[in-house]
């Protein structure tokens, strides 16, 4: 059964650009360190193992939107079988955090709308949607809508709610 699934972060811009941890880690770990004193060896490979479980048990928006269905099933904030219906949940965050964007044009309440029914129309031919807004302190907004069973993107990956 095709689906939606709607996920939202906010955090300090400073962690959103950890971009080691909102990606799905390479398939081939980096070689052991040689010795003991092999320090950078030492440092890649603890790293990489960092990166690597933060990037599935983290919270962080993943760099490729689909990859929002590996993460843990608690991210998920909502479900709809319907493209609309994903697309309304978008607009009432939109509108929530509206007044705090640092940018008064992505505050107008006309651009606010036509990202709603853009959503709207790329969920319905099974595209994902993903906005992002600086918010006041620095902070981030991340927003996203993900088709789920399967994904356009990334077929292969299974729904987080199985």
């Amino acid at each position: 059964m095709r689906h939606h699934h709607g996920y939202l972060w906010t955090g300090s811009k400073q962690r959103l650009d950890q971009e080691g941890h909102r990606r799905p880690p390479h398939p081939d770990p980096p070689p052991p360190p040689l010795g003991d004193d092999d320090t950078d060896g030492i440092k890649l490979n603890q790293r990489y193992r960092e990166a690597a479980a933060d990037f599935r048990s983290g919270d962080l928006p993943p760099m490729e939107t689909a990859r929002w269905l590996t993460k843990p099933r608690d991210l998920v904030r909502g479900t709809w079988g319907e493209p609309k219906e994903a697309a309304e949940w978008l607009g009432e965050q939109l509108a929530e955090y509206a007044p705090r964007f640092m940018s008064e044009s992505d505050r107008d309440s006309t651009f606010l709308a036509l990202l709603v029914n853009t959503a709207a129309e790329r969920l319905s031919w099974g595209g994902d949607v993903s906005h992002g807004f600086y918010l006041e302190r620095p902070a981030y907004l991340s927003l996203a809508l993900v088709r789920c069973s399967p994904n356009r993107a990334a077929p292969e990956l299974v729904c987080p709610m199985r």
